[in-house]
């Protein structure tokens, strides 16, 4: 029998004690006659046969059905995993998969509390969706043996929810991101409703805070719907959580509030009932809103159903240890007998617990689940919560327009993301079920206003976009963008998330999560490729002088370049032209993370649409409209990586053209950074003879990179030579101040990009070592008048921006 809640702090009020208007949204409902007798017995059947599965997991590596008294020998010699929330889990479990199977579902279950690993395992393998992706896993005794035997051991089924698991879109590491997950999942897919459940430690953070508010971006017109059930067991893994502490009248004002329907899953003695009404209410409202608003008359604000779920932590497990209260505190998080194969009393409490179960009662003489257990799981594979194909098989790809009609005059001066931004509302108008952008409030702010000439927002609560299918979404958290475009992309659609780039740093460790989800899909056979998560980074550093140093930082960058080389992409395209080209490949990629970095003001459009292309497929080039003979026997190489770093790279050639005429300078612009690891380290980092082919064996090279030199000294350290190598990037220098004293205050502005030159030339020129340090003090000198101009008159020199000329 299921235990009790032990020494819980805030039992729930008396219903008659809350003021009515605190209970207009909290449901209350009938949970008789909600379950026939023998679902009833299935449904318990069930549970106890996938807690018995979780537990033994935690602790066994033999005799796993118990068919002898377990020994310390049977313990694995290392007890992961997560115990305390994993029959919470189980009983949402076990109710979807009825309720998919009664009215004919299509059902998503994400879980927050990724590392309940163990619960949902078991359910997969009750429901034989472990097998058809992972053919040892049998249902049967030798399966249920490989099964808990291998858990959370070398080459099994790690301890916390990944890609190895089917039916699962969301890496269970670091937590507070499911609810925004789930809220992608539905987006265009109007028959969905996606079941997510978030811990009550989960809870507690940043992210989940403000994902609440997702379903004022779901149009129940286009789009399916998440079904929240927030689990409140009341511990995290040492101290009451917040939610835990608070009792119904509170918790049903926090999510009134946030607008929700709020219904209580509380009754321990008839908890099937009560969940199973709940959920066919939860249902039953989510299609009413969804009839309305696909018939004409749409609710306005409607309120969707939110369920809280108050079980014991560590329910049905050992109430107490040596004393101490386990069930119902936060002793159950994790391990709850960890010392059983040491400890002979912990070892009887584990053979206790584990017979509790029954477990001879739920497994016939092959190992296999007993009927009853079966008549729980929905009778077509595809409906069942692991073999979903949204999950490992639903990839669309976008019907990308060919960029080039969109490519503008080599010579003129264009904003990329003005123009970038017209090639998306193509691609809006061409994908109006499979693309959606995802930003943090900024599109007509980055410039890529162009695509609201056939789209809007989605924002629901908005009377001016309500119902009119809008493709952006945008709403003030990085965190909820983030998820959003997970939950979409990892569902088969494709996204953009556009973004200030000293900003996206905010969503860093949730790229990194996502990333690694990714890393381990692309090595499993079954999980068939996604769309490539696509960032656009703009209101770069370099031209944030107005908004200050706050607003300058260009650090994502080394976080995508830190990822596993096979999935890593960062791109800095150097003109409109060839961010028009990197952004038409970006969105048809695949299995990447995708970073473009550009600049949203007017800068020179350096190449043609056909020298673009060819410029982006190779990742980098000579210049040789800015080098000295076309680049050739050059004494230095001018390298620049980044829209204004290659603005001054020219100016600077420009300047040595005019005042140092026997300096022979070859200019490289790099648009795909990883070309310049050494061989082998990336994908599409070139060979020795192709970078010296660009670089030359022997003369000094002088980057000047848009991000941090450290990322362009890892980047390059193993390349032969790299002693010849100077660099200048952002330095963390910044202020309220002028475009071109953000290059001087960062050693990148031509005057520095013509006395590194100098430098490097000198060593082997003589008729430029002659001259060198005059020419070096000219420069500084230019320099500090330049910045002492700023001072004086709060502005650039007119000129300073001029495209250089070469004639």
């Amino acid at each position: 029998m299921p235990g009790q809640l032990i020494s819980q702090p805030n039992p729930p009020p008396d219903p008659s004690s809350i003021p009515d208007s605190m209970l207009d949204h909290r449901v209350q409902l009938n949970t008789q006659n909600v379950l026939s007798r023998a679902e009833l017995n299935s449904i318990h059947k069930f549970r106890r046969a996938a807690d018995y599965i979780a537990a033994a997991m935690i602790f066994l590596k033999d005799n796993t059905l118990m068919k002898r008294p377990i020994k310390a020998e049977d313990i694995k010699p290392r007890l992961l995993g997560h115990w305390g929330t994993c029959p919470g889990l189980i009983l949402v479990y076990a109710h979807i998969n009825l309720l998919v199977r009664k009215q004919d579902l299509d059902a998503l279950y994400v879980i927050g509390p990724g590392h309940g690993a163990p619960a949902i395992l078991a359910c997969l393998w009750l429901e034989n969706s472990l097998a058809r992706f992972w053919p040892k896993y049998t249902r049967d005794a030798s399966g249920l043996e490989r099964l808990i035997s291998g858990f959370s051991v070398p080459g099994g089924f790690p301890s916390h929810i990944n890609a190895e698991t089917p039916g699962s879109i969301h890496e269970g590491g670091e937590l507070g991101y499911a609810l925004g997950v789930a809220f992608g999942t539905v987006m265009d897919k109007p028959d969905l409703i996606c079941v997510c459940v978030v811990g009550d430690g989960e809870a507690e953070t940043g992210p989940t805070a403000t994902a609440w508010h997702g379903y004022k971006y779901i149009d129940p017109a286009e789009s399916g719907a998440v079904l929240p059930i927030v689990h409140v067991n009341g511990f995290k893994i040492s101290e009451r959580t917040i939610y835990g502490t608070m009792d119904d009248k509170e918790l049903t004002a926090l999510f009134t509030g946030y607008g929700y329907q709020v219904r209580f899953v509380e009754d321990l003695g008839h908890i099937d009932e009560d969940m199973a009404a709940s959920m066919a209410w939860a249902v039953g409202e989510i299609k009413e809103i969804q009839r309305r608003a696909r018939g004409g008359s749409p609710i306005v604000k409607p309120r969707w159903p939110v369920l809280i779920l108050r079980t014991p932590k560590g329910w049905t497990g050992p109430k107490t240890v040596h004393g101490e209260i386990v069930e119902g505190s936060f002793h159950s998080h994790q391990v709850p007998l960890p010392g059983a194969a040491k400890d002979p009393e912990e070892l009887k409490q584990l053979q206790e617990w584990l017979l509790s179960y029954q477990p001879e009662q739920l497994f016939d003489s092959e190992g296999e689940p007993i009927d009853d257990i079966l008549q729980v799981i929905p009778e077509n594979d595809e409906k069942k919560l692991g073999q979903r194909k949204e999950v490992y098989a639903a990839y669309t790809p976008l019907d990308v327009p060919d960029w080039r009609p969109f490519g503008v005059e080599k010579g003129s001066q264009k904003s990329s993301m003005k123009i970038t931004g017209e090639l998306l509302d193509e691609v809006v108008r061409q994908n109006p079920s499979t693309f959606r952008i995802f930003s943090p409030d900024e599109l007509i702010s980055n410039k890529l206003d162009a695509v609201f000439r056939d789209t809007g927002r989605n924002f629901q609560w908005d009377i001016a976009s309500r119902a009119n299918g809008g493709r952006v979404i945008e709403i003030l958290s990085e965190h909820t963008c983030q998820g959003m475009l997970q939950g979409y992309t990892l569902t088969g659609r494709t996204g953009l998330y556009p973004s200030y780039e000293a900003f996206l740093g905010i969503v860093h460790t949730m790229m990194v999560q996502y990333a690694k989800f990714v890393k381990v899909a692309h090595e499993i056979p079954w999980r068939q490729p996604v769309g490539s998560l696509n960032y656009l980074e703009t209101s770069t550093w370099a031209r944030q002088e107005h908004n200050g140093f706050s607003h300058q930082n260009p650090s994502f960058i080394g976080a995508v370049l830190n990822l596993k080389p096979s999935i890593a992409r960062v791109y800095l395209p150097p003109d409109a032209n060839c961010f028009l080209s990197t952004m038409a490949h970006c969105l048809r990629a695949k299995n990447y993370i995708n970073l473009m970095v550009g600049s949203k003001q007017p800068t020179p459009v350096w190449l043609s649409p056909e020298e673009a292309d060819k410029h982006c497929i190779a990742g980098a080039s000579i210049w040789k409209f800015a080098s000295v003979d076309s680049g050739m026997r050059p004494d230095v190489v001018l390298v620049g990586i980044g829209v204004e770093m290659t603005f001054e790279v020219i100016a600077a050639a420009a300047l040595l053209r005019k005042t140092l005429p026997a300096l022979r300078v070859r200019v490289v612009n790099v648009t795909d950074l990883m070309i310049l690891g050494p061989f082998g380290s990336h994908p599409h980092a070139l060979s020795d003879t192709e970078f010296n082919a660009l670089f030359t064996t022997d003369k000094p090279i002088h980057f000047n990179y848009h991000g941090y030199p450290a990322e362009l000294k890892g980047l390059l350290f193993g390349r032969r030579g790299v002693d010849r190598v100077t660099m200048e990037g952002y330095r963390e220098e910044g202020t309220t101040t002028t475009p071109f004293a953000m290059m001087l205050m960062n050693h990148t502005s031509r005057y520095h990009v013509a006395s590194a030159a100098v430098r490097g030339a000198a060593l082997a020129n003589p008729q430029v070592e002659v001259d060198a340090h005059a020419r070096i003090a000219e420069y500084m000198h230019m320099a500090a008048k330049d910045m002492q101009y700023v001072y004086a008159e709060g502005k650039d020199r007119e000129d300073a921006f001029d495209t250089p000329s070469f004639a």
